[in-house]
């Protein structure tokens, strides 16, 4: 036994083998079970480069006009999402009970509030691209609002895998973006009648034979490139032949050499021949 300078009473001899060594156990179950939080922890953040589910992961399968505190319609959205998510067969085996608290809710409400709230036809500029519309019944739900587009004047629709547009009219659409669709023919496109800008790069268009349905509308400008029928011979020439009030093609302008008619062309290729 010593006194220490304080005047507190200490024993010199260390404790028990017994006891220090449950110390060291418990020490290390401690360790372990905080390494085990601050892992868990990491998982969590989002800043430590481990992909985890954010606070908005749950909400990933609905739609805006979903929501319950939602006041906000269609119409004043640039580029709402629309895709609807899986069935509830799928959502209960991928345990989405949020999701499934959501939809109940959604399918509670009356159809007329929900028309009133999506809005599509009071909508003039909209984008609706990328919806990743993987399911049938996604691009059947995806041609409906397309029908309900009756004011729309302005209409991004890149990537979605569309392949054909033609039961879609479009009244008052003047530009119409469709890149990178699969689209084969001029025909599969929507009714345009007023459009002036179109782009159709990165489709499957292997025809300029259709380009004569448009030849009544006011179409300025084309965008065909990265199709297979840019590969075309006098490609150029067809074109604009096709659709007289074309401005420009691909982003270039009309030429002197676009304005050659394509019989004269022929013939004078034959005679050279000749």
């Amino acid at each position: 036994m010593s006194e220490s300078s304080s005047g507190v009473v200490r024993s010199n001899d260390s404790f028990p083998k017994s006891y220090s060594s449950n110390c060291s156990d418990l020490s290390g179950t401690s360790s372990l079970l905080l390494l085990a939080a601050s892992s868990r922890e990491a998982e969590e953040s989002p800043d430590s480069g481990i992909a985890s589910p954010l606070p908005s992961h749950r909400y990933r399968f609905l739609v805006w006009h979903h929501l319950e505190t939602n006041a906000i319609d269609g119409s004043q959205l640039s580029s709402p999402r629309i895709r609807e998510g899986p069935p509830e067969s799928e959502c209960f085996l991928r345990r989405e009970e949020n999701y499934i608290r959501g939809k109940s809710r959604t399918e509670a409400k009356e159809k007329w509030e929900e028309w009133l709230t999506e809005n599509w036809e009071n909508c003039v500029d909209l984008n609706l691209s990328y919806q990743d519309l993987g399911d049938p019944y996604q691009m059947e739900h995806f041609y409906k609002i397309l029908k309900r587009l009756i004011r729309v004047e302005r209409l991004q629709l890149v990537d979605n895998s569309l392949k054909d547009l033609s039961p879609i009219r479009l009244p008052r659409c003047k530009r119409l973006n469709l890149n990178k669709n699969f689209l084969t023919s001029i025909k599969q496109l929507p009714k345009i009648p007023q459009i002036q800008h179109l782009s159709l790069a990165e489709n499957n268009i292997n025809t300029l034979c259709d380009l004569s349905e448009l030849r009544k509308t006011p179409l300025e400008s084309l965008t065909l490139k990265r199709n297979p029928c840019e590969f075309q011979e006098d490609y150029r020439s067809r074109v604009f032949s096709s659709l007289p009030k074309l401005k420009l093609l691909d982003g270039i302008p009309k030429l002197p050499a676009d304005c050659v008619h394509l019989e004269s062309t022929v013939t004078s290729r034959m005679c050279a021949i000749l």
